[in-house]
């Protein structure tokens, strides 16, 4: 015979103030534990959202990321004869070759950062159709003018549409604002590659992108490139591409997320378990009223465990509820293969609230596991002689 789940929840009001004290721990680790997951979850979705699995990015053999690649005109040339890119209204291919620059700007709130100027080819905006101009015009080429993400807009100083940035060997005027949405290019400054190249004194290009006639020839595409005796180049998608430049950052968000969810959980499960050897305690005539109604031992144990994974789950559900107004806010780090800005937001998933709810139980469970086994062995006699 098992104990009625009501005479849990009534004890759990009765004693609403260490049940809401217990519950409040229990959330602030739960709250760390999602916020990390939301933040390595969000940066990972921006990066990925900003590629496209119809485009494909070339680098250099051995580059880890744009900024340390370098790919030769001759090689682009070659590049750009491969029957499987996709071709505009003008049979021309569409296929951009573009340049990475870092430079150091001045934040509004003060100090500064690494900001990517992305120098750009005709057909780089059609490979980016989420990039919208929301003020102003892109740049022409040919003439020194920027357009600039939304994010670095808001955040830094100088970079309004008809301010003059002076960077490399010349003047730069700002002429639009561009929004990408929850992608990395809201965080870029874009201007004409060759303008770039010859004002950052580069000679070479960062990368090339282009679209893929049939997205099912990646394959063959990829064969011709890395396979050419003439190029040292690879190529990757860029949804792959993103992907693998976000995953040393979120490896190294959730790692942190991990240490400190242990550290406050320790703390957490100590004050449950508090919490129920103060209950077992207070109710020792009522575990031996059960016993003598027949109750056996191992309905007392699960009760007092259910008791305290009722505790869990309130800690949970309240964890996440403020871990959801996370979702407003927009981040902003360093990315670790770029070294340059990088804006984002939270992203709360269904597995991160599958694991938030399991880990919050699962401290409840620990935290319950003693007290709930001292309950379940009080001896009869003594538990109602103590009344």
């Amino acid at each position: 015979m098992a104990v009625p789940l009501s005479y849990n929840l009534r004890n759990l009001w009765t004693r609403r103030l260490t049940t809401f004290l217990t519950a409040s721990g229990m959330a602030l680790v739960v709250f760390v534990f999602a916020a990390i997951g939301m933040l390595a979850e969000g940066l990972q979705k921006t990066l990925v959202q900003t590629g496209s699995p119809d485009n494909v990015v070339v680098l250099r053999k051995g580059a880890n990321g744009e900024v340390d690649s370098g790919v030769e005109r001759n090689q682009a040339a070659v590049v750009q004869t491969s029957p499987d890119i996709a071709s505009d209204g003008k049979g021309e291919p569409i296929m951009a070759r573009e340049t990475v620059i870092l430079i150091t700007l001045p934040k509004k709130l003060g100090g500064t950062s690494n900001v990517t100027i992305r120098g750009i080819g005709v057909h780089s905006l059609a490979l980016r159709p989420q990039v919208k101009i929301v003020q102003g015009r892109m740049p022409r080429f040919g003439v020194p003018e920027m357009v600039v993400g939304e994010s670095l807009a808001r955040r830094f100083s100088g970079l309004q549409v008809g301010d003059t940035l002076c960077c490399g060997l010349r003047n730069w005027r700002i002429v639009g604002i561009m929004d990408a949405g929850n992608t990395a290019f809201s965080s870029e400054i874009w201007a004409d590659a060759d303008q770039v190249m010859q004002s950052f004194r580069r000679p070479v290009y960062s990368c090339l992108i282009f679209k893929l006639a049939d997205p099912g020839r990646f394959d063959s595409v990829k064969t011709f490139i890395e396979g050419d005796p003439r190029l040292t180049l690879q190529a990757k998608r860029e949804t792959q591409f993103y992907l693998d430049q976000s995953e040393m950052m979120a490896m190294f968000l959730r790692i942190l997320g991990v240490s400190l969810t242990v550290i406050f959980s320790l703390g957490a499960m100590i004050g449950a378990m508090i919490t129920m050897y103060a209950a077992v305690a207070n109710r020792t005539a009522e575990i031996g009223t059960l016993r003598a109604l027949g109750f056996r031992r191992r309905a007392i144990l699960a009760s007092f465990l259910m008791e305290s994974l009722f505790l869990g789950f309130i800690g949970g559900c309240a964890g996440l509820i403020f871990a959801s107004f996370m979702q407003l806010l927009t981040f902003s780090t360093v990315n670790f293969q770029t070294f340059s800005e990088l804006a984002f937001r939270f992203a709360l998933t269904p597995s991160i609230v599958a694991q938030s709810l399991s880990f919050s139980l699962i401290m409840g469970l620990v935290g319950g596991f003693l007290p709930a086994v001292r309950a379940s062995r009080m001896n009869i006699v003594e538990a109602l002689r103590a009344s």
